[in-house]
């Protein structure tokens, strides 16, 4: 570090936050590790998010995507990391902007603010998983082979993990009054960092209140963006979306619908039905995905449309014209979810085919030269007990 960055560095500590102050100070950051080594250079990382200059500030922030949570694994270093982040959310120099500083983050400026709120989400995503297997396996990257291995941790990934979890109360706290910021880009930062702290274990307590907040939004906004985030939202923490199932606008009827449970099934699978027999247009609707979603929006769709049917039957026609239409890219995505839901929880040789199943493998069969139906989701075949090539497949019709 030079004279001029330590001067720098000592300027911003004088001007921190206690909390975060004595985070900083306290913390033994030596001792603890991220993605490429000891964590000692954190602190001053840490530091450089409140530098006047908005290049330090975005290397700051790079730093934190690139080491403390480097594709979204956790480590040692990134729940005290979490804890400062969450300390600094109301300081003045969060409203200062700042360019991406990673070659593929070539957006508009944005806050720093929005960028902490944005990585607090992902930190609490990546400390979710694995806590509630119904929900994960509604996420459109969920795939039934990983579950064997997901217990298998060393003790600084299970240290890490649960120190994380730990943390999130605090970092809830922060989090929060940010869902009524007057700035929609803020709020909705706030709302996809508070989607995942919410609906851990201990915290569902907060939701009412948190609820409340964004009911009061949905009467204000007319935005179809954040209708649909809060409709998710609500749908995501358990709450009662009938209501907005019959919303005028369908983005913001299937954002309700995506589950885990509702009051009124029926009709959120009917909703998602619908939106999956017109997928260009549903992954038309948000072409800057939504906080918490990766992908393209009809995946995250299909997911809560097969774990929402209480048979295949209920989907198997959509799905079915799914595997038909689909394309080689989309396998993992699309039609392998599609066959293992089909023959949950796994083929059964000694009972009979019914006509759906029947219908779907022939599907996979006519289009397999094409669109590498079973050669190319071979994985999720073998994952459903079946056999894993055309000829295998064939024998079974």
């Amino acid at each position: 570090m030079t004279d001029g960055q330590s001067v720098r560095t000592m300027r911003i500590l004088s001007g921190l936050p206690r909390a975060a102050r004595d985070l900083l100070l306290k913390t033994d950051w030596g001792s603890l590790g991220h993605a490429y080594g000891p964590a000692e250079d954190i602190p001053a990382s840490l530091c450089s998010l409140l530098d006047e200059d908005p290049e330090v500030r975005a290397a700051a922030v790079g730093a934190l995507d690139m080491a403390v949570l480097h594709q979204g694994s956790l480590y040692t270093v990134t729940a005290p990391a979490a804890l400062f982040v969450a300390a600094i959310l109301d300081h003045p120099m969060g409203l200062a902007e700042h360019e991406g500083y990673l070659p593929w983050d070539d957006g508009p400026a944005r806050s720093l603010r929005i960028d902490l709120l944005a990585w607090l989400g992902q930190m609490a995503e990546s400390a979710a998983y694995g806590e509630n297997p119904v929900r994960d396996r509604t996420h459109w990257q969920w795939e039934p082979w990983h579950e064997e291995t997901s217990l298998e941790h060393d003790p600084d990934e299970l240290a890490a993990l649960q120190a994380c979890r730990d943390v999130r109360p605090a970092i809830a706290d922060a989090v929060e009054p940010f869902l009524a910021s007057p700035d929609p880009r803020v709020r909705e930062a706030a709302l996809g960092a508070a989607v995942p702290l919410l609906s851990a274990p201990g915290l569902s307590v907060r939701v009412p209140r948190a609820a409340a907040v964004l009911r009061d939004r949905l009467g204000a906004v007319g935005t179809l963006r954040e209708r649909a985030s809060v409709a998710r939202a609500l749908t995501l923490w358990g709450m009662d979306t009938s209501d907005l199932l019959v919303d005028p606008e369908p983005a913001v009827r299937v954002c309700a619908a995506l589950g885990p449970a509702h009051v009124d099934r029926p009709r959120a699978l009917a909703v998602l039905l619908e939106a999956l027999r017109d997928p260009r247009t549903t992954d038309g609707w948000f072409p800057e995905p939504l906080p918490g979603l990766d992908g393209w929006f009809r995946f995250t769709v299909l997911r809560s449309a097969l774990a929402l049917a209480e048979s295949f039957e209920e989907v198997a026609p959509v799905a079915i014209a799914v595997v038909t239409t689909g394309g080689t890219s989309m396998v993992d995505h699309e039609c392998g979810p599609i066959l293992y839901r089909a023959f949950f929880p796994g083929y059964d040789p000694t009972r009979p085919l019914t006509f759906a199943q029947r219908d779907l493998l022939q599907a996979f069969v006519d289009t397999d030269e094409s669109t590498s139906g079973i050669a190319g989701n071979w994985l999720w075949f073998r994952a459903a007990g079946l056999p894993e090539d055309r000829v295998g497949i064939t024998a079974l019709l």
